[in-house]
């Protein structure tokens, strides 16, 4: 008997049961977000959205659901109804018997992978969103910003651009995301991103795009509210990760408290290392990827990361119900509810 073909068939039906979780940020958001979810799960209403209405004083549900486009390109809006979609999402699922073996999050994302590795309680992680919406908008009103995507250069080639931008024109611009090895999002000053974005094509770039976002997200023009910050994450309670989790910011494994309350002060300034982020959370073995909520941006990414792994997105009636089949998990009292308690 072959018992190294056996071991090896052990080994990738272990990996193809092994699932993570992807939570997506600011970007992903659309009015009517997240009401297919009521369809399956009517009690959410009452477990979270109602209660995401009272907490921040805002009337956050009809936002998602109803809009206008106008309020949810704002950020401080945008993030916590992002966050709030992505947790209903992961209600559903976790009610249905899916569950993660690791998880990571696109920036804003990281919140809600860290309420599902059950480092955060999800009222704190929303207040938490909204404040770091309410500073990032602030910034944007004393040093008007913007970012774009390039596409079609690589890493070092966009890093190089910005470094001469800077040079030239004494204002600041950065790689934002390593998005995947041919996207990367720069952030700064409006007059040296648009700068990046003309030398980007001159240099071949497929296309460079402005991004319709409210603030010059993760660049050295957000360091200055990291201490404002820093004391709101003080006033919180972090755990220690139950649930592997991988930052975006280092693009590896974090394992205790004080490593999640650090990197998310870090991530205000600092870069999104998805490229990193991704392999890294394959190379925990896993066999799927599940993009948990609104949008399909991070699927993309992933395929163009690690086209050897499949990935489900959860963003209507018809893609939630495939990742349910697929975990063909009963719901169950025991499963409901879990997201939103120190379970």
């Amino acid at each position: 008997m072959d018992t190294t073909a056996i071991d090896r068939t052990a080994m990738d039906r272990t990996a193809m049961d092994r699932t993570a979780f992807l939570f997506p940020g600011q970007g992903s958001q659309r009015v009517g977000m997240g009401l297919h979810l009521l369809q399956e799960r009517p009690d959410l209403l009452d477990l979270y959205y109602r209660p995401a209405d009272e907490i921040l004083s805002l009337p956050l549900s009809t936002l998602c659901w109803e809009g206008p486009v106008e309020a949810l390109r704002d950020t401080a809006v945008t993030q916590p109804a992002v966050f709030l979609t992505s947790l209903a999402t992961l209600e559903v699922l976790r009610g249905r018997g899916a569950a993660p073996d690791v998880v990571a999050g696109h920036s804003l994302g990281e919140y809600t992978a860290l309420v599902a590795a059950d480092v955060l309680d999800w009222t704190d992680a929303l207040r938490l969103v909204r404040r770091r919406g309410e500073l990032m908008s602030a910034v944007n009103e004393s040093v008007p910003g913007s970012m774009a995507a390039v596409i079609g250069l690589d890493l070092a080639t966009v890093e190089e651009i910005c470094a001469e931008v800077t040079r030239e024109c004494g204002q600041v611009v950065e790689v934002a995301n390593d998005n995947e090895p041919a996207q990367a999002v720069v952030s700064g000053q409006a007059g040296a991103v648009a700068r990046v974005r003309e030398e980007a094509e001159r240099r071949g770039a497929t296309k460079a795009v402005a991004l319709d976002v409210g603030a010059p997200f993760h660049c050295s023009l957000m360091a200055g509210i990291e201490k404002e910050f820093a004391e709101e994450l003080s006033r919180v309670t972090f755990r220690d990760p139950r649930v592997p989790f991988v930052s975006g910011v280092t693009a590896d494994r974090v394992t205790t408290a004080g490593e999640a309350v650090d990197c998310l002060r870090r991530q205000l300034a600092g870069r999104v290392r998805w490229t990193g982020t991704v392999r890294r959370v394959a190379a925990e073995g896993v066999g799927r990827f599940v993009e948990v909520g609104p949008g399909r941006v991070l699927g993309g990414l992933c395929r163009r990361i690690t086209p050897e792994v499949p990935v489900r997105a959860t963003n209507d009636e018809r893609r939630l119900a495939q990742v349910l089949e697929d975990f063909d998990g009963p719901a169950s009292d025991e499963n409901r509810g879990r997201a939103g308690t120190a379970a």
